[in-house]
């Protein structure tokens, strides 16, 4: 007999929601999660988003146990960092954040990174890292404004959201898009599948749009 598990996403970012929906996944929960997300001293940005997808999903383990409602359940937590070299970009809150990350990557390549942490329903722990490289052009004083005006980097790794307005700063990316977007499908469908969630359940009742 098939057995239906539920899926917990372990935030509430608005673009992993659409993310999983665009897999045809809906979530059944949303745990949004309040960790440090300092990086250590020396740490590498792989590292960092490995490390911290793991705090988010044993965050969610914890919620649900104390619920005691973890049974039949698979847990998805993600973290993604964006780096020049070993150098580490902020979640930019603050304009002058953004205008650092931004003049930093102008005209020059980055790497994005991000930690795939899923629980699945027997406890075990499976984790995937995924990079993209993303080369952006130079950026004129007239984009820096115009970017920072619309308020879009707000939350961003590296000050940039490559779904929206600064997807034209982009000039090439070798790898995952949606790994730069917050969630690599490719991969999570993988580390689904593998433990016997259902993926392409609601594939036949998906619409076009």
């Amino acid at each position: 007999m098939s057995v239906f598990h539920k899926l917990v996403l372990a935030s509430a970012s608005p673009r992993r929601i659409e993310l999983l929906q665009q897999a045809g996944i809906e979530p059944d929960r949303l745990i949004p999660t309040d960790i440090d997300e300092t990086p250590l001293k020396a740490e590498h940005p792989r590292s960092l988003a490995k490390r911290l997808s793991r705090s988010k999903a044993e965050r969610a383990v914890e919620t649900l146990r104390l619920e005691k409602a973890t049974e039949a359940t698979f847990i998805v937590a993600a973290d993604t960092v964006v780096a020049v070299g070993r150098r580490i970009l902020p979640k930019a809150e603050v304009s002058d954040e953004a205008w650092n990350c931004l003049r930093l990557l102008s005209g020059r390549s980055h790497r994005v990174y991000t930690g795939i942490s899923v629980v699945t329903p027997s406890g075990k722990l499976r984790q995937k890292l995924v990079e993209t490289r993303v080369r952006f052009k130079r950026l004129s004083r007239e984009d820096l404004d115009a970017y920072l005006a619309s308020g879009e980097w707000r939350g961003k790794a590296g000050g940039y959201a490559i779904q929206g307005l600064a997807g034209t700063f982009v000039v090439k990316l070798t790898g995952s898009y949606t790994n730069v977007v917050g969630l690599p499908l490719y991969e999570l469908v993988g580390l689904l599948a593998a433990d016997g969630y259902r993926v392409h359940f609601n594939w036949s009742s998906a619409t076009l749009t």
